[in-house]
């Protein structure tokens, strides 16, 4: 794509002296001030303006076009004016994808945050009692409602959950969690230094593939603040294992007056083997195990936006609300919206895999996935030659975002090989859709480049690209 400069100049070389004054290029472009005022374009002019200069000071530019620099600065003024995060069309195969913003939000979501936003609302104030309220108040009770917990409170996502209930639990004291269990999840976040920074004492036992009742027993000592279980969705032991299960280490737990903490990681707020996939721990039974406190994201499998939710027994939660680092972890107006929207999806269960975008792609079936495929393969085809072949490809999606790492998803989408079979013709390719205004993300794999269609419930936002992509590698 040439620069916006780029169509000014022709021809033989030009002079510095042949540069028109910044006066002169502004009142030639009198309507594009109008529209974005002076600040801003007379930024861009005088940039547009520098690098011509130091193009002819340098021997390289050639003759002005004069007449073309008032579309070559409206092209600079809109390139500065987009936004740097844009909606992107995820052929990835991955669902809920890290880099590419996680869970999608629900229509009822997405209405709810329009609604509130752009008008004052009830954060935290108690329209009954017309006085001060808590901002924890909106989500709470569905919480509860949904989990069979006595209490509930919400912060910014599930690391900050993590930290803020073993700081308010065993902030000075030491904290039990089992070898096997200190995880590292994505942006090295890893168990040990959230310990370190709650100002707790990690105490490690058991090994790393054998972990027995005893040996949380054995470790309790009066310095004992707190015992941890770390659902590991992000990797899994196979083989001569063993690990206890909440009921056991509740038992263990509260036998020596000591709370029990459960992080679940993604999370999940219904059975999904009911849906033909995976089971994942859910809050509701890790509560009735008898854990005091378990926490989990709001924007993995939940389906909704970023938060960590803590849920618990009242008195541990009054305990974390309490906490100092409370504040400074809260959630705000916007994301505290969107999640109350989405929880109350959750009390229309039968209508959840149609409502709730994360799992209406997770459940979308592989018949329909692969017949989309079939019939966009003529058009993509056709946008792609003739540098490139194209075919229809069963593939495996994935849940994502380190929720059941090892499951797949049987998928269908189009694989596209560069004919001349060099490499960089493939990224060039992978380059192309990514420029487009709708940027596409695939995936290269053995010399391919594949689009899975699992996440491509609107075809035409594809489709009505593909001339722009013909025009790009032309």
């Amino acid at each position: 794509m040439a620069a916006p400069d780029e169509s000014v100049v022709h021809g033989s070389k030009a002079q510095p002296k042949d540069l028109p004054a910044l006066d002169k290029l502004l009142r030639d472009c009198a309507p594009l001030l109008a529209e974005h005022g002076h600040t801003l374009v007379a930024r861009e002019a005088r940039a547009l303006l520098d690098g011509l200069r130091m193009r002819a000071v340098a021997g390289e530019l050639m003759r002005l076009e004069l007449d073309a620099l008032p579309a070559s600065l409206a092209a600079r003024v809109q390139a500065r004016l987009q936004p740097a995060m844009r909606a992107v069309l995820n052929l990835t195969g991955t669902v809920i994808h890290t880099n590419l913003g996680r869970a999608l939000l629900a229509d009822a979501a997405l209405q709810q945050v329009l609604a509130l936003m752009g008008a004052p609302n009830n954060l935290e104030f108690d329209l009954a009692a017309g006085g001060r309220g808590d901002r924890d108040d909106l989500v709470e009770d569905l919480l509860c409602e949904l989990t069979g917990a006595e209490a509930a409170t919400v912060v910014n996502n599930n690391a900050a959950a993590v930290l803020l209930s073993i700081a308010a639990l065993a902030h000075g004291r030491e904290v039990i969690v089992s070898r096997g269990e200190l995880v590292e999840i994505g942006g090295a976040f890893r168990m040990p230094d959230v310990m370190a920074a709650a100002g707790a004492t990690l105490v490690e036992v058991g090994t790393t593939n054998r972990t027995h009742p005893r040996d949380y027993e054995q470790a309790v000592t009066p310095r004992t603040g707190l015992i941890v279980k770390v659902h590991t969705s992000n990797y899994q032991v196979q083989g001569f294992t063993a690990a206890v299960d909440e009921a056991t280490l509740s038992a263990i737990a509260h036998a020596a007056g000591l709370p029990l903490m459960t992080d679940l990681g993604s999370g999940a707020l219904v059975d999904l083997s009911k849906y033909g996939l995976p089971a994942e721990p859910l809050p509701q039974a890790m509560l009735a195990a008898g854990c005091d406190v378990v926490t989990f994201s709001g924007d993995k499998l939940l389906g909704g936006p970023q938060a960590g939710l803590i849920v618990g027994s009242r008195a541990a939660i009054g305990t974390i609300r309490k906490s100092p680092m409370k504040r400074a972890l809260r959630l705000s107006k916007l994301p505290l919206a969107a999640l109350e929207a989405t929880l109350r999806l959750y009390l229309r269960p039968e209508r959840l895999a149609q409502d709730l975008p994360t799992l209406r792609l997770l459940t979308r079936s592989h018949a329909q996935i692969a017949d989309l495929a079939q019939r966009l393969l003529p058009e993509v085809a056709a946008a792609v030659a003739p540098r490139f072949s194209v075919e229809t490809v069963a593939l495996q999606s994935q849940i994502g975002s380190g929720s059941l790492p090892v499951e797949r998803l049987p998928s269908a989408g189009l694989a596209i090989a560069a004919l001349d079979g060099r490499g960089r013709t493939l990224e060039a390719l992978a380059t192309a859709l990514r420029a487009l205004p709708r940027p596409v993300i695939g995936r290269v794999q053995d010399d391919r480049l594949l689009l899975d269609l699992r996440c491509l419930e609107e075809p035409a936002l594809l489709t009505s690209q593909l001339g722009l992509l013909k025009e790009a590698l032309a």
